[in-house]
């Protein structure tokens, strides 16, 4: 079985709910159990790309061969794909310079790493409540960096500067506007971000007939916001469809043949939702530029 890392960017709010939730937030954003960390299903993802490849008029054979058969024939044969969770690379927060920080972990680096499959990468080390940045960063202010009411001691190193390089290429191909704002912050601090450093909307439902809101119609939707990045990892196997022959390397590149957008996760027709996805090679990583 081969697999095949990849990338989705949101481009504008996602909100992957996991239904009504007795919390302040009646809407949540999915969280793995155990870690917190915010995540995208593997099974929306899959489900999206299997209708991107309808719509584009992919072969049907491969389509099924790929996905697997429609429900009334699920017991055919297995699909030859298995997408899994996209988890939180990195999370946008409101920065004093710069505007705002992609912020990330050792933790979810950590993570990222062994899903790269990358072993030069190297591990950012923090110790007690503090950040890296890359080098050249914009972010800092008299060695001091300031995401939204923290106040974090900051240094510039190569470790962060290695990622901020591998990731570039993948987040802001083209105009750099990433490297200058990457940050590295303690896991703790980042577990604070990720509970309130995520977007938090009122929403409500309007009475057709009063004009005003519904009686109960008012509730409050939590979305990772716009820039956040989710990495997830999706592996092959060969076709079992009978008369379908495709190899692992076949399957992934007929699931994902390239950079797309799509809108993922729920509230599509209030835009949220709306991400780039694109497959990313595994490569050896080095210190510089390539």
């Amino acid at each position: 079985m081969n697999s095949r890392p990849f990338l989705i960017h949101a481009l504008s709010p996602l909100h992957a709910g996991t239904g009504h939730a007795a919390d302040v937030i009646d809407l949540p954003t999915a969280r793995m159990k155990a870690t917190g960390i915010p995540f995208l299903p593997g099974s929306s993802i899959k489900g999206v790309l299997r209708d991107a490849r309808r719509t584009r008029g992919a072969d049907t054979e491969k389509l099924r061969a790929v996905f697997g058969p429609e429900k009334d024939f699920a017991k055919e044969h297995a699909g030859a794909l298995v997408v899994g969770d996209a988890r939180l690379l990195a999370l946008p927060v409101r920065s004093f310079r710069g505007t705002f920080a992609w912020a990330t972990s050792p933790l979810l680096l950590t993570l990222a790493k062994r899903d790269l499959e990358e072993p030069s990468l190297p591990i950012p080390n923090i110790t007690g409540r503090g950040a890296q940045v890359a080098n050249g960063s914009c972010l800092r202010r008299k060695d001091k960096l300031y995401l939204e009411d923290l106040d974090l001691q900051a240094t510039e190193s190569d470790q962060a500067t290695a990622w901020a390089w591998r990731l570039v290429p993948l987040v802001s191909p083209g105009d750099d506007i990433f490297t200058k704002r990457f940050a590295v912050v303690d896991d703790e601090t980042m577990t604070f971000l990720c509970e309130t450093a995520t977007q938090v909307d009122a929403r409500v439902r309007v009475d057709e007939t009063t004009r005003t809101v519904a009686n109960g119609a008012l509730w409050l939707e939590e979305s990772l916001p716009p820039e956040s990045l989710l990495i997830g990892v999706m592996a092959a196997d060969r076709s079992r469809r009978r008369g379908v022959e495709m190899k692992p390397e076949d399957v992934l590149s007929f699931a994902l043949p390239g950079e797309e957008i799509h809108q993922f996760g729920g509230k599509a027709t209030t835009g949220r939702g709306r991400c780039r996805i694109l497959p990313v090679a595994r490569k050896e990583a080095s210190h510089g530029r390539s």
